[in-house]
């Protein structure tokens, strides 16, 4: 993809929907125009709320904000926002129904496979946005992978984020902002500014997805008593760490009754890369080692 040689729109244009039923080609379409698309009805509505369910008494245990001593990183993070990690671990809808949905893996298949030859789990998280709550730094997700920013549009997907709505997303809640098109500027180190974002907004169920080079950042929440919930699911290459530490957090016996495919997400399994005997190993004489 070329670099935009006009990188900031005034007004940012909306973001592109797909319904689900459209498949895979219909979304990496939209994906490779504007860098994010909404895919309208990923989950049911009966799916959302079993994942709720599942989750709420770990979100109502947790506090609000960030522990973290450098402020910036407190900022990232939302003084009134809770983030919930361990998601494989805490939800059994999760495993099943939500970390297995054919969609995610055949787009994330269609980007990784040609380029890296395996991709995996970078993180999941669930997000409360409370009443109150500050627009989140605006930020490219691969930043965490500085070789990338630097290798500009044209490089391979360092990672991708589906954002599901598990509450209605508006942009009086903190829908997540985006800069369609961002995934294309010529300058990485420039992210924008609030005036070039759109808000991904979202019924329950629906799904912003999101390439790591572009632009976005969770919204404001500006209303009094409504809390906006997504969960955040990012994949990246096998070749990069991920940002969540899985096997620390998911019990043996958990990641035992996840599908293969769910095992090497998560790192319970090896990863094979293109041109590679295979990295996450421990005894190079096996194939396919299994660590649960």
């Amino acid at each position: 993809m070329s670099a935009a040689a006009t990188p900031h729109q005034s007004p940012p244009r909306r973001l592109q929907e797909v319904p689900a039923s459209a498949g895979c080609d219909a979304v990496l379409k939209a994906v490779r125009e504007d860098g994010a698309v909404i895919i309208k009805s990923l989950f049911t509505h009966d799916q959302v709320a079993r994942l709720n369910a599942d989750v709420q008494p770990a979100m109502d245990a947790m506090g609000s904000g960030s522990k973290h001593a450098e402020e910036w990183v407190r900022d990232f993070h939302g003084d009134s926002t809770k983030r919930l990690n361990n998601i494989v671990g805490i939800s059994a809808t999760f495993r099943a129904e939500f970390l297995e949905h054919p969609l995610i893996h055949a787009v994330c298949e269609a980007i990784y496979l040609a380029d890296a030859g395996g991709y995996w789990m970078n993180s999941t998280q669930v997000i409360d946005i409370a009443p109150g709550s500050r627009p989140q730094p605006l930020h490219r997700d691969q930043w965490q992978f500085p070789v990338f920013q630097l290798a500009g549009a044209g490089a391979p997907e360092a990672s991708c984020n589906f954002i599901v709505a598990l509450s209605p997303f508006t942009d009086a809640n903190g829908a997540t902002r985006v800069i369609p098109g961002s995934h294309l500027w010529a300058d990485f180190r420039d992210n924008g500014s609030p005036g070039d974002t759109a808000p991904a907004e979202m019924d329950i169920g629906d799904a912003c997805f999101i390439s790591g080079k572009v632009v976005h950042g969770g919204g404001a929440n500006t209303t009094v008593g409504e809390t906006r919930r997504g969960m955040a699911i990012v994949f990246q290459c096998s070749y990069l760490t991920p940002e969540e530490a899985h096997p620390f957090n998911i019990d043996a016996d958990i990641a035992r009754t996840l599908s293969a495919r769910g095992q090497r997400m998560v790192g319970f399994r090896s990863q094979f890369l293109k041109n590679s005997p295979g990295v996450w190993k421990r005894n190079y004489g096996e194939v396919d080692e299994v660590y649960c």
